[in-house]
């Protein structure tokens, strides 16, 4: 009755989310599910599990909301401004609009490896991307798989160096560094980031030849052709805001490069703003975004009309990706307290499989039920992580396999950075999660198996 209650539950969240059913009420129902056949208190399963623990719906919100509130808050103003809209023509006259797609990837690339937090990447992007899309006339389905391709894969659990922190986690648990197993993470990187990139242009070029092009979302803000000229600021101010933010938001790893050893142990301001942004991932990069925000207000007289106004939107804007994003988390957070999981996690470190194949099966599956690869990594460093490294698996090559597989099977529809990305842009699971399924699941699945072979043969 247990496992049929777990599977029950997790198959009806992702066929509820493919059907376009409301992701809080589907995940309250599925939970509900799961609480009941697994005889898990009521009380303790709806308001500790899925609202207020670890892993809890509300625990998240209030964790991020200043985050999503504050990205929700510059990506409105750089599109009232059109600042984006004017960075995005600039790109296109450089490389031309048929590029969209490589400018979109490897934008975000740029941002996600330089330590910009995802949701803040999909924030800033989003009003850059509506542009681009309609000087190409590209599908937005497309856009949200590019995006998904360079904030969400490579750059986010392959790399080497990458301050996410899916690669953080296993370097406080295993005691590596973030450069750990680099090799394998260079060759994983570029499976996927070739890969997805053959996907994308080979879907772009498909949709072109059956007539597919670009519609605008009801709430998309984009510059209409007959807007005047004057209505955009030039392409060098537009980018003002965004370098600050990106500046601003490095500022703690450039001042550690700066500093040194005194970082440490050193006193004055540097010090002490070194200090405050290092121990403030989600704090530090919304301060960012607010700054970036407000030296927009200045630099841009569109937004000088009525900034409380813009500011309010934006805030009103983040709220609906926040709470769906929370409500799979909460649903997460359930699953972890069943008895079937627990069983599932001793199942797989005990199975007949190879360790380094019984070890990807396992956080794969970890990061698929739970739908985060956040989640599945810090359930698996602290229960089944020193199983294996008892098997004689080299913690270098845990730490990189486990990263990259973390990021496969955690994107299945009811992944909490899918529902936030689909509610930010306007898109339904039906309309773009199979594109998005190829690039963030199938892809970065065949590229840590074939990462798993290159470590056999390097051995």
């Amino acid at each position: 009755m247990e496992y049929m209650g777990l599977l029950l539950g997790l198959a009806l969240l992702i066929w509820l989310a493919l059907k376009g059913v409301n992701i809080v009420f589907a995940s309250l129902l599925c939970s509900l599910i799961i609480i009941v056949s697994n005889d898990l208190p009521l009380a303790a399963g709806l308001t500790e599990y899925y609202a207020f623990g670890p892993l809890g719906a509300f625990t998240f919100a209030g964790k991020f909301f200043l985050l999503f509130a504050s990205g929700a808050i510059f990506g409105r103003l750089m599109g009232d401004s059109h600042a984006a809209s004017s960075i995005a023509m600039a790109l296109v006259r450089l490389w031309g609009a048929e590029r969209a797609l490589w400018i979109s990837t490897l934008a975000c690339a740029m941002l996600t490896y330089g330590g910009v937090v995802v949701f803040v990447v999909i924030f800033a992007m989003y009003p850059l991307g509506l542009r681009l899309l309609q000087e190409a006339n590209v599908p937005k389905r497309l856009f949200v798989s590019a995006l998904a391709l360079g904030a969400g894969t490579f750059t986010l659990t392959a790399l080497p160096g990458t301050p996410s922190i899916n690669n953080v986690i296993p370097a406080v648990r295993l005691g590596t560094d973030l450069y750990a197993g680099g090799w394998l993470g260079l060759f994983g990187g570029a499976i996927m980031f070739f890969a997805g990139m053959w996907y994308l242009e080979k879907q772009r070029l498909r949709a072109k030849a059956a007539g597919e092009g670009f519609v605008p979302g009801p709430l998309d803000n984009i510059p209409q052709p007959g807007d005047e000229p004057q209505a955009q600021p030039h392409w060098w101010p537009a980018l003002i805001p965004l370098l600050l933010v990106l500046l601003t938001i490095l500022a703690p790893r450039l001042l550690g490069m700066v500093l040194g050893d005194s970082a440490s142990d050193g006193q004055g301001v540097l010090y002490d703003l070194f200090r405050f942004a290092s121990a403030q991932p989600i704090l530090w990069p919304s301060i960012a975004l607010i700054f970036g925000s407000c030296v927009a207000v200045l630099l841009f007289p569109s937004l000088r009309k009525q900034p409380l106004e813009a500011f309010g939107r934006g805030t009103h804007d983040s709220i609906l990706p926040l709470f769906n994003t929370a409500a799979v988390i909460g649903f997460g957070g359930v699953v972890t307290h069943t008895a079937g999981f627990q069983q599932f996690t001793q199942l797989m470190t005990d199975s007949a499989l190879p360790p380094m194949l019984s070890m990807f099966a396992s956080i794969s599956l970890v990061s698929g039920i739970t739908g985060s690869s956040t989640g599945g990594l810090q359930i698996f460093m602290e229960t089944m992580a020193p199983s294996y490294l008892a098997m004689g698996i080299d913690p270098s090559v845990m730490h990189r396999i486990v990263t990259m597989a973390s990021g496969g099977f955690d994107s299945l529809p009811h992944c909490g950075a899918v529902v936030a990305m689909l509610t930010i842009t306007g898109l339904t699971h039906r309309e773009a999660y199979k594109d998005i399924a190829v690039i963030t699941v199938l892809i970065p699945t065949i590229a840590t198996l074939l990462t798993i072979g290159l470590s056999f043969l390097i051995a």
